[in-house]
C-alpha cells in the first residue's frame, strides 16, 4: 500500500511528503514575500539523473539553506525556471529521494529539528567539533555508509566546510566520498541568508533582503587521476569559498 512504503533509511514516504509539505508551507514566505530569493541556473537541476548526485554548497544557517534548496529543487522539477512562484503547484509532489547531510548534535537538539530531520536528514557526527568545542576524532565508518546510501538512493546536499563560518576550509572527507562514489557534483552558491535569519535559520532577522542561489554546471572531475587535494581545491573555487575569492571580496 502506498502509505506504507518506506525509503532505504526506513522513512515512511507518505509521512516524509507531509513533513516536506508542512515545512514548505511554513517557510515559503521567508523566501518569497518577507524576503526575495533570486535564483540562477535552476535548469541545471532538470538535466540531472535520479541518483548519485552530490550538491556542494557554502553554508550560512543551520536550516534555512536546506529549506530554500528543497523549494528550488521541487519548483524546478515541476517545470519552473528560476522562481518558486505558486507554492502549491510544486510542493504537493516533492522529489522524495532528496537528502541532506546534517550534524547529529544539531538535528537532535529539540523537537523542531527532530521533526525536520524526517524531511531527509543524513545524520553524521562531526569529527572536528562537538558541543561547541574543537575536537579531533576519526570519522565513523557508519557515517560514511549512510552518506553513500543516500547517494545510491538519490540526490544528496552537503556543506563541505562543515560550518556556517565563511571562508572555512573544505573538509577532505567530501573529496574522498567523491573519488569513491563518482557522483555528479553540482555546486551551489548562496548569499543573503546570514543577513535574513539568525544562525539557526529559524528567526527572521531582517526583512526585504535579496537572497541569492546560484546553481552551477557540474564540476568536471577525473575521479581516477585527480588527488583529494585537487578535488578540494575545485570545490572551494566552485562554491566561491577559496581564498582567492576572499582577497577580491
Amino acid at each position: 500500500m502506498g502509505f506504507l512504503k518506506k525509503n532505504s533509511f526506513g522513512h515512511n514516504l507518505f509521512l516524509k511528503k507531509w513533513v516536506i509539505r508542512i515545512f514548505g508551507i511554513l517557510s515559503y514566505r521567508r523566501f518569497n514575500g518577507i524576503n526575495n530569493l533570486n535564483i540562477i541556473g535552476s535548469e541545471v537541476l532538470r538535466s540531472l539523473p535520479e541518483k548519485n548526485v552530490l550538491f556542494v554548497s557554502n553554508h550560512q544557517t543551520y536550516y534555512a539553506d536546506v529549506a530554500a534548496m528543497l523549494h528550488v529543487m521541487s519548483a524546478s522539477l515541476s517545470g519552473k525556471k528560476d522562481n518558486i512562484d505558486d507554492l502549491f503547484s510544486y510542493i504537493w509532489h516533492p522529489k522524495e529521494n532528496i537528502f541532506f547531510v546534517a550534524a547529529k548534535e544539531t538535528m537532535k537538539a529539540g523537537f523542531f529539528p527532530k521533526i525536520l530531520s524526517y524531511a531527509g536528514a543524513v545524520l553524521v557526527e562531526r569529527s572536528w567539533r562537538d558541543k561547541g568545542k574543537e575536537i579531533t576524532r576519526d570519522v565513523k565508518s557508519s557515517d560514511i555508509d549512510v552518506v553513500e546510501k543516500a547517494l545510491s538512493a538519490g540526490w544528496l546536499i552537503t556543506f563541505p566546510q562543515g560550518t556556517t563560518t565563511p571562508w572555512a576550509p573544505i573538509r577532505k572527507g567530501t573529496a574522498h566520498i567523491i573519488k569513491k562514489n563518482k557522483p555528479i557534483v553540482v555546486p551551489i552558491v548562496i548569499d543573503g541568508f546570514r543577513r535574513s535569519f539568525d544562525k539557526k535559520g529559524i528567526l527572521v532577522k531582517k526583512k526585504g533582503v535579496n537572497q541569492k542561489m546560484l546553481i552551477k554546471e557540474p564540476i568536471k572531475i577525473d575521479y581516477e587521476k585527480e588527488t583529494v587535494e585537487e578535488i578540494v581545491f575545485k570545490i572551494g573555487v566552485a562554491i566561491e569559498q577559496d581564498s582567492s575569492f576572499l582577497k577580491t571580496s
